[in-house]
């Protein structure tokens, strides 16, 4: 099937790039010129496991390629695959939708051939609804129908997720679009992966409603994590407590610094201004909370910082191990990790950052602050090491080591990523949110 790919950030040269893999003839079309050079020599403009590899794999098939020309993208292509980003407006909490309502344009405009237009981009509920019918009225209305069956990428597992996911949504309005998507999908579908159809609207609340929950679920278990500080109970404990119960899950119940990128913490503000424009706020009135205890773990994050290097950051040297939101990404998209550096930097502190893939992106959206290129050159005569994004090598420090590099040996655990006993017990003092202080024994 040839399929027909706009926008090609992070969610749509990864979808275009599975697409070929499962068998189909696949063009990316962005207006960027120089991500399409990139992505057409086989090299990602972002990081992302396996992505690569994949890119380059599907390349010498000859069943992908890349362009700038709208025009050749959408000829003759049977599917139109919409993939382009919804950031929130400035000075809204809204989604702003542009992208989208240009990348519709673009297709009905050029379109020659029957096809199915399908969003995956993150969109306020009601929008499939507005754009089917502006195709009903363009050019295109005889060519064109719309669908919308979205995303679930985590990033660094978005080959996985692609591939492998855990259930498909198709939000179609006939058979004959339910029947396009189930041959787009057909391989997946045959491998026994779950697929619900369902109505425009629908499929695009399970997107906005699942972001919804894995953020509340987050934001819960950090709200115990503040409880458990004040009365010296073990959140960590507690989150595996909690995970045995089978109606509860322990996923999502790592206590830490939060969630941020460019997903979650855009999605459910965008989600309350819709409910809002819709009539419905007070259904959504918890995400408002949901995000505000988001906010505070990396308000906490610096106060406890602060208080560990002796009441004032001014003139003190820390380390910030970790720039990107999560590990495996470049992404530093609302980073709370980056977030605390700069708060940190800003008050009077020497900041000190290293990670293993995001410097570039850190750098550019925070040039002030020193990057390393190290985690042991970011760490040398520092005061105090913030552990802010939970790498694997980080993980894997050896703290018996590692406490000669250090002026002091203090650790500021955000992510409850190290083994703590372990750490204390190799000299070191160290602070683990939502679990608070460690010694090490005098003597």
């Amino acid at each position: 099937m040839r399929i027909n790919v706009v926008g090609t950030g992070y969610l749509g040269a990864v979808h275009a790039v599975c697409m070929a893999h499962l068998g189909h003839e696949v063009c990316g079309y962005d207006t960027d010129e120089a991500k399409i050079a990139a992505l057409a020599a086989g090299e990602s403009p972002f990081y992302e496991p396996e992505f690569e590899e994949l890119l380059t794999e599907v390349l010498e098939t000859g069943r992908l390629r890349f362009t700038t020309d709208p025009a050749e993208a959408v000829s003759g292509a049977a599917v139109h695959f919409v993939c382009v980003g919804t950031p929130q407006q400035a000075g809204s909490n809204a989604a702003d939708v542009r992208y989208v309502d240009a990348a519709v344009s673009t297709i009905a405009a050029h379109a020659d051939t029957p096809g199915l237009v399908v969003g995956k981009s993150t969109v306020p509920v009601g929008t499939a609804q507005r754009l089917s019918g502006e195709l009903a009225a363009s050019r295109a209305a005889e060519l064109l129908e719309l669908a919308w069956n979205p995303e679930f990428l985590r990033e660094g597992k978005a080959i996985q997720d692609t591939l492998h996911p855990d259930r498909l949504i198709f939000g179609v309005t006939s058979e004959a679009a339910e029947k396009t998507l189930h041959q787009v999908y057909a391989r997946l579908i045959e491998r026994g992966t779950p697929h619900l159809t369902t109505d425009l609207a629908t499929a695009e609340m399970v997107k906005v409603a699942a972001n919804s929950f894995l953020a509340t679920k987050i934001s819960f278990i950090n709200a115990m994590a503040e409880v458990c500080e004040l009365v010296n109970a073990d959140v960590v404990t507690l989150g595996r407590a909690l995970g045995y119960d089978e109606r509860i899950g322990r996923k999502f119940l790592n206590a830490g610094l939060g969630f941020g990128g460019g997903c979650l913490p855009k999605d459910i503000r965008a989600f309350s201004a819709r409910a809002g424009e819709l009539g419905a706020s007070d259904s959504l009135t918890f995400l408002h909370e949901v995000d505000k205890i988001n906010v505070r773990r990396r308000e906490k994050a610096v106060q406890v910082a602060t208080a560990m290097v002796g009441g004032d950051c001014l003139g003190k040297s820390i380390a910030v191990l970790g720039a990107a939101f999560k590990p495996n990404s470049d992404d530093v998209r609302d980073s709370p990790a980056l977030n605390v550096a700069a708060a940190m930097h800003l008050k009077g502190a020497d900041v000190r950052v290293h990670d293993p893939r995001a410097i570039a992106n850190a750098k550019a959206m925070f040039p002030t602050l020193t990057y390393c290129d190290t985690a042991e050159d970011a760490c040398r005569n520092v005061d105090l090491i913030v552990l802010a994004t939970e790498w694997d090598e980080y993980c894997s420090i050896d703290p018996v080591a590692f406490r000669s590099v250090v002026r002091q040996p203090r650790l500021l655990d955000t992510r409850n990523a190290i083994d703590r006993d372990y750490w204390v017990g190799a000299g070191w003092y160290v602070y683990a949110l939502g679990r608070g202080a460690m010694a090490p024994a005098e003597g």
